[in-house]
């Protein structure tokens, strides 16, 4: 960026930063301001600036390293970099920007526009999304695992020759989390596309597109799909450490870990959020009456069938709130939250951790 030079030498008003007509002194003196954004966007030390400075007297050498670090700037930083260029003062100033241009957008951006509205928190991050999300690649992790769900509920369906709101469950399935099939490992995962009846499918589903599909057209597949996996692992590892004698199905873990991601963006954001309260109590009466159910008939309702955990619900949803923190992109990344980082971090690491040891070491379980 432009920045500004004392008038004692020489130059009036904003420069551009060409090291090739300074001195040393100059170019010294103009490096500092550089200093101060690497601090707030990359933490580079300054000092590491002016050795460039004073040690290289070849033309365009800081040029050169200020390129190198551009493109060595995280996702994170470089995106709040762009956003503050096109969106100065929150306003857009130019006369060959497109914003003035379309009076009517189209549907299609005017759907992008709501998920940005929902899903953001800022105004300039809104407006940024909006002006350049294209749909490419598409979303494609959420509505592929839809799919998937919908397919294996409908051939045990098939099969079973019955369907009803819980139930059946299928316990012979090769697929379903059994406390006494611990060591084959990929029940640990695959137990999500198997579902306890229909109501617990259409309410996986409907979080499913409601919640994630709109969060992963704004942070995309390959971290939504972090996000859900991860509270997926959770909810099986927690159910295996605190309700050992239960079978495992449905993809709650996940879809906990998606709500619980979504909840935390609004707590950590709530000031800059409109209708932020109404948010919050929508997210809590739905995540609770969905609980509350699965506690019932954990505990009250009668079933033929082994009985279901409603603990991946809980380690799904703290799965999402520390890995959300981790992996979902976050347009203005403040100082202090950097610190959130770390203990997300070592929170899920540590549950984890535990998790996998005290698996490793319990008992085979004897049904």
């Amino acid at each position: 960026p432009d920045v500004g030079v004392d008038c004692r030498y020489g130059l009036n008003g904003p420069v551009v930063f060409q090291p090739r007509v300074l001195s040393t002194t100059y170019r010294l003196f103009n490096t500092i301001p550089f200093c101060s954004v690497c601090i707030l966007f990359d933490k580079i030390e300054p000092l590491a600036v002016i050795k460039r400075v004073l040690w290289n007297r070849s033309d365009f050498v800081v040029v050169r390293w200020i390129i190198r670090l551009s493109k060595c700037m995280s996702g994170k930083r470089s995106r709040s970099f762009k956003c503050a260029v096109h969106h100065r003062d929150r306003e857009v100033s130019s006369e060959n920007d497109f914003h003035v241009l379309l009076e009517e957008p189209p549907l299609f951006r005017r759907m992008v526009q709501i998920i940005a509205d929902e899903f953001l928190t800022e105004e300039r991050d809104r407006k940024y999304y909006a002006d350049n999300y294209t749909c490419y690649p598409p979303p494609f992790f959420i509505l592929f695992i839809t799919v998937v769900e919908l397919g294996f509920f409908s051939y045990y369906t098939i099969s079973n020759g019955e369907i009803n709101p819980s139930g059946p469950v299928p316990i012979d399935s090769v697929f379903i989390y059994r406390p006494d099939k611990r060591l084959e490992l990929w029940r640990f995962f695959f137990y999500m596309v198997l579902h306890a009846g229909w109501l617990h499918l259409l309410f996986n589903l409907l979080v499913q597109l409601l919640v994630g599909l709109p969060l992963e057209m704004v942070h995309g597949s390959l971290r939504i799909g972090t996000v859900y996996m991860a509270g997926v692992l959770a909810g099986s590892l927690g159910t295996s450490v605190f309700d050992t004698d239960v079978y495992l199905v449905g993809a709650s873990g996940g879809v906990y870990a998606l709500l619980a991601a979504h909840l935390a963006n609004v707590l950590l954001n709530y000031s800059n959020m409109e209708f932020g309260t109404v948010r919050l109590v929508g997210i809590f009466v739905v995540a609770s009456a969905d609980v509350g159910f699965a506690v019932y008939d954990r505990y009250a309702a009668e079933t033929l069938g082994p009985p279901v955990s409603y603990v991946a619900h809980l380690t799904g949803a703290l799965a999402g709130l520390t890995i959300g923190l981790l992996v979902l992109k976050n347009f203005e990344q403040k100082l202090h939250e950097q610190l959130i980082w770390w203990v997300a971090l070592g929170v899920y690491a540590a549950c984890t951790i535990f998790a996998i040891i005290f698996n490793l070491c319990a008992d085979t379980f004897d049904p």
